[in-house]
This record gives C-alpha cells, sequence and structure tokens, in this order.
C-alpha cells in the first residue's frame, strides 16, 4: 500500500477530484444542499488533495479573510479511508500553511461531531452551536490563536 499524500493544489488543475470527494461526504453521505458544497468560494482559496494509493480520498480549503484571519473549510474524508488519522493530518498541513503567512487566527464552523479533533488541534469553541440553511448539522465555531495580535 502506498503511502498517504498531501499535496496542496490549485482549485481548476483538480477541480474533479475535490468535487468527487466533497460530493461523496457532504452531498450523498450527510445530505447537504450543493450550493454549500461546492459555493464559488473555492478559486480564491488554498486546497489540500489527500491521496492513498494514488486516490483522492481527502480535501480541505483555506481561505484567507484578511491579513491577520483564516479560515479552513470543506474538510471532508471518504468514508472508506476515515478511521485512519487522514482528516487530523490535512488540518495539520493546513495549520502549518496558514502559520507560514504570519496569521493571527483561524476559524472553522466544525459539525458538532468532530469537534473533539479540533480541540486535540489547539481549537476552542466559540459562542453557542447554530444551524446553517440547507446543512442538516448541528455546527459550532472555533478559532485557534496562532499569534498575539499585533
Amino acid at each position: 500500500m502506498n503511502p498517504l499524500t498531501l499535496k496542496v493544489v490549485a482549485y481548476t488543475d483538480k477541480f474533479p477530484e475535490i468535487q468527487f470527494v466533497r460530493v461523496q461526504v457532504y452531498q450523498i453521505e450527510q445530505k447537504i444542499a450543493p450550493n454549500l458544497v461546492l459555493d464559488g468560494k473555492d478559486d480564491a482559496a488554498e486546497h489540500i488533495l489527500a491521496y492513498l494509493n494514488n486516490q483522492p480520498v481527502g480535501t480541505a480549503r483555506i481561505r484567507y479573510i484578511d491579513n491577520q484571519n483564516a479560515s479552513i473549510e470543506k474538510l471532508a474524508v471518504l468514508s472508506t479511508a476515515r478511521r485512519q488519522g487522514i482528516g487530523k493530518k490535512i488540518m495539520e498541513k493546513a495549520l502549518e500553511i496558514v502559520a507560514q503567512k504570519n496569521v493571527e487566527e483561524v476559524v472553522i464552523n466544525a459539525q458538532e461531531y468532530i469537534k473533539t479533533l479540533y480541540k486535540q488541534l489547539g481549537f476552542e469553541q466559540v459562542g453557542e452551536s447554530f444551524k446553517k440553511a440547507g446543512n442538516p448539522h448541528v455546527l459550532i465555531k472555533m478559532r485557534k490563536q496562532l499569534r498575539q495580535p499585533r
């Protein structure tokens, strides 16, 4: 078996692979509305793809809100590849990329069931749980301070 590889990719180059993973996880498995799965915010983001046996099994994107803040979004791992630490490795890679940009804070909107993973990575919950239109899952906003504000 080939080891897991993580690649930072351009959305336009890897759109089919990113779309495949997201649609499988969010649209088919979790019944999330298509407009939330592919929301039109990908072109300006950095993307990470995880490959296992040269097949795409996971993805996430990084969007920079401004010079001090970033958002890691759309973390998805195919059900056949879960419980191998792939989601955690994708998040660690995303945090490494963000830290290189001197970003102060990273925010995420996490599904309630996976908040333990994010807590292990140093995120803390901000505010109450909420629902986003078209998303059947309870979400929580979480943040991680990477460095002190200027």
